[in-house]
């Protein structure tokens, strides 16, 4: 399908110039990047050598929810994230072709290949074996869950659903999203690359994903998922006693912002836990 752009390329982070350099050239347009403050020249760089890229600069590292910012500011009824990664050639054209043929479903949900040897990421192969299955009206097997790197969204759920916080980042707003009856699928002939930044610090990483998976727990789910989250992060080490500290800090905001979900989705995410441990 030609014509007018279905897509917009959302792009944020902070002092990502290396990885930027060689990505952009390979996102289809338009792109939107937001800059979370960086300092490496990451902003004067692509003013410089990618004048078609719509630059945002909100001043101030804003994490996870910068890429709301581009999604507010996309004029196309779909957006794909990248985070060091680009998509296939023609994979954005088949998200939006399937979102086209797809009212209900929000999150196309894509395989996510890593690095120079393009092996399958533990959580698209996780996706691929969703024991939701696959419901009638949407591509792909069901999932509550997505890595943002390999992500189409369509616009008008992810900003009805919130999109990104600083609390739960993807598994929020999988669930919240679901819990507004959206859909969300896994399909596998959209295809992301995902070389990951050799800066990045593994433990921080994981620190991260057990705050995360804590305070998603305190959001929506039962106490029990809460306690049962805690105390895998009291047994993971030093990273996950991190992470448990920095959700602590954050438990004010995250508890007066409390909702469990619905009885159904509860039940989904249920089996999706019984079916990965």
């Amino acid at each position: 399908m030609t014509g007018e752009a279905r897509v917009t390329v959302v792009v944020a982070g902070k002092d990502r110039l290396r990885a930027l350099a060689r990505s952009l050239p390979l996102h289809p347009r338009p792109v939107i990047l937001v800059d979370n403050g960086s300092t490496d020249g990451t902003a004067g760089f692509v003013r410089r050598h990618f004048p078609d890229v719509h630059l945002v600069e909100p001043g101030a590292d804003l994490g996870a929810p910068a890429r709301n910012l581009g999604v507010r500011l996309a004029a196309t009824p779909y957006v794909a994230f990248a985070d060091d990664s680009w998509w296939a050639p023609g994979a954005l054209d088949r998200a939006a072709d399937v979102l086209d043929a797809c009212p209900r479903l929000a999150v196309v949900a894509a395989r996510v290949l890593v690095g120079p040897e393009e092996r399958l990421d533990a959580v698209s192969e996780a996706m691929r074996r969703s024991p939701l299955g696959v419901e009638p009206d949407l591509p792909g097997p069901s999932v509550l869950g997505f890595l943002a790197c390999g992500a189409v969204v369509r616009r008008e759920a992810f900003l009805e659903a919130g999109g990104f916080d600083d609390f739960g980042a993807e598994e929020r707003l999988a669930v919240d999203l679901a819990a507004k009856g959206w859909g969300l699928a896994y399909v596998d002939d959209v295809v992301a690359h995902h070389h990951p930044s050799r800066d990045r610090d593994p433990r921080g990483s994981q620190a991260l994903a057990t705050r995360n998976a804590v305070l998603t727990a305190v959001l929506r789910r039962p106490w029990r998922v809460v306690a049962r989250r805690a105390l895998a992060a009291l047994r993971a080490g030093p990273t996950g006693w991190k992470g448990l500290r920095t959700a602590v800090r954050r438990l004010p905001r995250a508890l007066a912002e409390r909702r469990e979900l619905p009885v159904s989705v509860e039940r989904a995410r249920r089996t999706l836990e019984r079916h990965t441990t």
